[in-house]
């Protein structure tokens, strides 16, 4: 008998708190995550992109998802998710106007249990990959992803406040799942 693994994924504009909030769920439900792979790729390749690179960060995070399940304890039935192919869309057609097929395709194709939608009322935290500092740019991004949000059919919950409201907010959606 094959264990139901619950994802969770978490999404939101950049500096919103969502590796953090991967990693401190991870930790309270004795379970792994998955990493944002594109922030591997833009560190490997620089920082400079095309929409072409994206297909390359799709596959590179479907990948590490893939490998996150399959090596997960058989023990464990929940997966953190730090971004999915809805970020994609968002960053694709934020910076590209445009989305390429793969990412919608995968939109489809992938199944999760939860999303957990961090708002960008944090202060913002400046790294060597991130470019939008000011928060109406990274509001109106909040917004595309909440538009996503409530044109799809799995469940999520806004997340806002200080770190530690976040993550009892969280710990409290996702125990609501069981």
């Amino acid at each position: 008998m094959s264990i139901s693994i619950k994802k969770i994924v978490v999404i939101g504009p950049e500096s919103t708190g969502k590796s953090m909030l991967c990693a401190q769920l991870a930790e309270f439900f004795k379970t792994d995550w998955v990493k944002e792979y594109a922030r591997e790729y833009l560190i490997s390749n620089g920082k400079e992109y095309t929409i072409n690179d994206l297909d390359e960060i799709v596959k590179g995070q479907i990948r590490n998802e893939e490998n996150a399940i399959n090596q997960l304890d058989k023990s464990n039935n929940i997966l953190f998710i730090d971004t999915d192919m809805y970020v994609m869309k968002v960053w694709s057609e934020y910076v590209f106007n445009a989305c390429n097929n793969s990412i919608l395709n995968e939109i489809v194709k992938r199944k999760y249990d939860l999303y957990l939608l961090c708002e960008p009322d944090l202060p913002w935290v400046a790294d060597e990959l991130r470019t939008y500092p000011d928060y109406k740019t990274r509001e109106l991004l909040y917004h595309y992803y909440k538009e996503a949000m409530t044109h799809q059919q799995v469940p999520w919950i806004n997340i806002n406040g200080d770190y530690e409201q976040r993550l009892q907010k969280s710990i409290k959606a996702v125990n609501g799942l069981f």
